[in-house]
């Protein structure tokens, strides 16, 4: 038998390989949805203005009359055009001649090097504690970048090194660098220690989550992996929702982080309970070990496995070709690079929505609240239309409804401006839902497009693709901020409105794959989606989930 053979015999998803996900897939999933998005509060920039200079104790917060004429006599105005600020952020008036007696003294605009902060949605963040603002403000969107350039190096550093010594001893490390550095990055005392720390976040969120979920899905049998592949990112989305509800009630970036890397010890554990891969070891030689896993498995699942559980050729490592061989041809170059577009846009619009909640206006907390929320119907609605509407249909839909919802918010905010401050929340929320759901189509969709033999090299580079994305997500969704008022609250939503519909409207030059037999070699690669193709005899109507570095559509 091969191996999904067994796995149909031993239940595709038993007793014993649903424990496996829930603690393999399912709770870290949890932790590292709250990591890959934290920086909304760690670098939360507050509301602020030029500190008064000499006045003692000055606070954002107008304290009394004599308070609020020293404002009025040092702060100066806001621009006219921008409703979004109270104060000029980082200039004050200084005096010739110590002549502060009235506005009308001669005086000229300086920049400062001491703010006061609002406390109205933040007590404190790293962003503040630094005074990472006016002329350092890019130093957020920077460090929240960086973030994403180490989930980039732990994928591809650390999915080698799952290839090379296992599953088990990969995750156990990432747990152990996930651990140290989202508790150390608490106690980081400047920025670059800061954003050093965070990069190894990244690195070690990406480990854990792609190591779990290969752990987890490897044992699911070939009918099941479509609902895990799913389900997984409902965990992701309740991290999300966790995350809300602890910020809101500390909002402290200290306590926020620390309370959040402590449950992170427990994943310790895992070294005790989760075994080894059985496929890697099958990969390895190492059939009785292999074996002893599946037998402790069929123990758990109350199910009797055949005395011989593997043929002799089962450890044959299947013909592959190079990631090159993708752009040998017109067809499958055009097909790869609209994939990659897909797979960059999804991820930067995804990301950047979720980072661009400050930026909504109204109650920035509710805001983020139900960015997390809209994900649990997005994948809803992936697990009953993928297999009914198709794979192209509910790809391009979302990518379409996510678009075109985030476009119509550049007239909401032109023409509407607070009073329908609800309306462009909604439709950036109609956006999110989009992108999330799209987020889970296209790992199925692009895995069962590109041919077996170089299915895991394809789906690598997609998702090294998904990750330069994100590290243009912070960017984008901070542009807004950098260019201000009305137009600088409509661009991000435009950018990633724009990108979500262009690469929608590219995905329908892609085949559809529901009930097709996938491409197994090149040349069934550029026939795919062709009469001729139908036509020709197959093996086999199932895919192998990669189990490389891409196990997974967020990471």
């Amino acid at each position: 038998m091969n191996f999904d053979e067994i796995l149909i015999k031993l239940g595709e998803f038993g007793r014993y390989q649903k424990i496996l996900y829930f603690l393999a897939v399912c709770l870290p999933g949890i932790s590292c949805g709250v990591f890959m998005v934290i920086s909304v509060f760690l670098l939360g920039v507050p509301d602020h203005r030029c500190a008064i200079p000499s006045y003692e104790n000055d606070t954002y917060a107008i304290q009394s009359k004599f308070h609020q004429s020293q404002v009025d006599l040092y702060i100066p105005d806001k621009d006219p055009d921008d409703d979004t600020l109270l104060y000029d952020r980082c200039s004050y008036y200084d005096y010739e001649n110590n002549t502060r007696t009235n506005r009308n003294a001669s005086r000229h605009k300086t920049k400062c090097s001491k703010w006061v902060y609002s406390d109205e949605i933040y007590e404190s963040t790293f962003a503040k504690q630094i005074d990472l603002v006016c002329d350092d403000r890019y130093k957020t969107s920077l460090a929240k970048s960086m973030f994403f350039v180490g989930v980039l190096v732990g994928a591809l550093g650390l999915g080698m090194l799952s290839d090379a010594i296992g599953r088990k001893k990969t995750l156990s490390l990432s747990v152990i660098l996930m651990m140290a550095s989202s508790i150390g990055l608490a106690w980081a005392p400047n920025y670059i220690a800061f954003v050093l720390i965070r990069i190894c976040v990244g690195a070690s969120t990406s480990g854990v989550f792609m190591t779990g979920f290969v752990i987890g899905v490897e044992l699911v049998g070939p009918s099941k992996r479509l609902f895990a592949g799913v389900v997984n990112e409902i965990f992701f989305a309740v991290g999300l929702v966790l995350l809300a509800g602890v910020a809101y009630g500390l909002r402290d970036w200290f306590w926020i982080e620390l309370s959040l890397s402590i449950p992170t010890v427990i994943f310790i554990a895992f070294w005790c309970i989760l075994p080894e891969s059985p496929r890697w070891l099958l990969s390895k030689g190492r059939t009785e070990e292999a074996e002893e896993v599946l037998r402790k498995a069929a123990k758990v699942n109350g199910v009797q496995l055949p005395e011989k559980l593997f043929d002799d050729d089962v450890t044959d490592v299947p013909e592959t070709a190079a990631l090159w061989n993708l752009f040998t041809s017109r067809v499958l170059l055009i097909r790869t690079l609209i994939i990659f577009f897909n797979w960059m846009v999804v991820s930067m619009t995804y990301y950047g929505l979720s980072l661009n909640t400050g930026n909504l206006g109204g109650d920035f907390y509710v805001n983020f609240l139900i960015s997390g929320v809209v994900e649990f119907p997005a994948y809803a609605l992936c697990l009953l239309l993928l297999d009914r509407w198709g794979r192209k249909k509910c790809h391009c839909s979302a990518m379409l409804l996510g678009g075109i919802a985030c476009l119509c918010t550049i007239f909401t905010i032109s023409f509407g401006g607070k009073d329908l401050q609800w309306l462009t929340t909604t439709l950036a929320m109609i956006g999110k839902l989009g992108s999330a759901a799209a987020f889970a189509v296209i790992y199925v969709f692009s895995a069962e497009l590109y041919p077996t033999v170089v299915r895991n090299a394809g789906m690598g580079a997609s998702s090294c693709c998904a990750r330069i994305g994100g590290i243009l997500a912070p960017y984008v969704a901070d542009s807004g901020v950098m260019i201000g008022g009305k137009f600088g609250q409509a661009v991000p939503l435009v950018i990633f409105g724009g990108a979500s519909v262009l690469a929608g409207v590219l995905s329908l030059k892609l085949p559809e794959t529901l009930d097709e037999n996938l491409p197994e070699t090149i040349e069934d690669g550029i026939q795919f989606g062709t009469p001729e193709y139908r036509k020709k005899p197959q093996l086999s109507l199932t895919v192998e989930a990669p189990t490389k570095d891409i196990g997974m559509t967020k990471f």
